[in-house]
């Protein structure tokens, strides 16, 4: 994959992302602080970072419980090292520091 071909795969699931969060009913905000970069704020203060990395091209996720790495295998976005899909990694890391269960589901 090129790095045109990384970049509108990966924004393209930063704006599922997103727009799964809007839809969610999840009591958070969510915004596109940069280019290729979504911030989740949670009320008590805490943040989730999703973020494109165009040199990996990787999609990065940093949350409370640690660092997350997504590769395209041609299909969808996998987990380096578990292999989870990320909107099923995404959802268990919102729920967590939500507080409350959260199914993000393509939009």
């Amino acid at each position: 994959m090129n790095d045109s071909e990384f970049i509108t795969l990966a924004d393209q699931a930063l704006k599922t992302i997103e727009l799964a969060l809007e839809t969610s009913g999840a009591d958070l905000d969510c915004s596109m602080t940069s280019s290729g970069v979504l911030e989740i704020e949670f009320d008590d203060g805490g943040k989730i970072i999703v973020n494109r990395h165009a040199a990996a091209k990787e999609v990065w996720v940093a949350a409370r419980s640690g660092g997350f790495h997504f590769l395209w295998d041609g299909q969808s976005w996998r987990d380096t090292r578990s292999g989870r899909e990320l909107m099923g990694a995404l959802s268990d890391l919102v729920s967590a520091q939500a507080g409350r269960k959260i199914e993000l589901r393509d939009c």
